[in-house]
């Protein structure tokens, strides 16, 4: 029985962790870096909290003599990709990603790409606008250097502290997001600008859609740069990866 290692934290590293138990012939490990904070439940053991960087990772593949590793984590998690891919290199594990791909502009989108939250902050302008914040407890601080914009921010968890600016609504909600439900969110709270990550995936692309629909603009940050290993964009292309590795083993 092969020992595989998932870092997961997206709902593909879910689906893949259910997919690859249904085999029955493979020890996997689910790991959590543990900032939501009530994750969903998981299909297999679950590891909870960070490996002390790429040391303790490369420590824990070895302790656990680990066959395989797979980083299925968000495609923002770029320190935590390229940890991955040093702790495979130095342990001597093979290591996969599972990586979705980024939404693509569309005749209709109006996008501006930004590499954080400073220059989305820049991108908003000086003159007061109705902005939507889709994005993470550990982005929207940047926000709080314009306080002339109205927010509406909508994440897993709480934001603590809550932004320090005048007019801030909060949203606690989990994806999947409908595009009719997006729209009809957006014409409620009267958005004229979407801040996001281009997350990629159906889940969280019905704002997107629904922008387009409303002429709304966007603003996206970039993808980050992530280390060159053995990569697919699904987790049935991913689960194929495991089953040809899985292979020899099952001869």
């Amino acid at each position: 029985m092969k020992t595989v290692l998932i870092l997961g934290g997206t709902t593909e590293a879910r689906h893949l962790a259910a997919k690859l138990a249904a085999r029955g012939d493979l020890d996997i490990t689910l790991s959590l870096a543990g900032r939501t904070e009530k994750p969903v439940a998981q299909p297999v053991p679950v590891r909870i909290g960070g490996f002390g960087g790429v040391q303790g990772l490369a420590d824990w593949l070895g302790e656990h003599k680990a066959d395989l590793l797979i980083d299925a984590t968000h495609p923002y998690a770029a320190r935590i990709s390229a940890n991955a891919a040093e702790a495979a290199r130095i342990s001597g594990v093979p290591i996969f990603a599972l990586r979705r791909p980024g939404w693509e502009p569309v005749a209709g989108d109006r996008w501006i790409l930004v590499d954080d939250g400073e220059e989305a902050v820049a991108a908003l302008g000086k003159t007061p606008r109705r902005v939507f914040l889709a994005l993470g407890r550990q982005e929207v601080a940047a926000f709080e250097a314009a306080p002339q914009h109205a927010y509406v921010i909508r994440s897993v968890d709480p934001i603590e502290p809550p932004l320090r600016v005048p007019d801030a609504t909060y949203i606690l909600a989990r994806g999947p997001f409908a595009e009719v439900d997006e729209r009809a969110l957006l014409e409620a709270q009267k958005i004229d600008v979407i801040v996001a990550k281009n997350s990629g995936g159906q889940a969280t692309y019905g704002k997107i859609a629904a922008a387009r629909e409303l002429g709304i603009e966007v603003i996206l940050f970039r993808r980050p740069q992530l280390p060159d290993v053995l990569s697919a964009p699904s987790v049935s292309a991913m689960a194929e990866m495991v089953n040809h590795f899985a292979a020899p083993a099952e001869k």
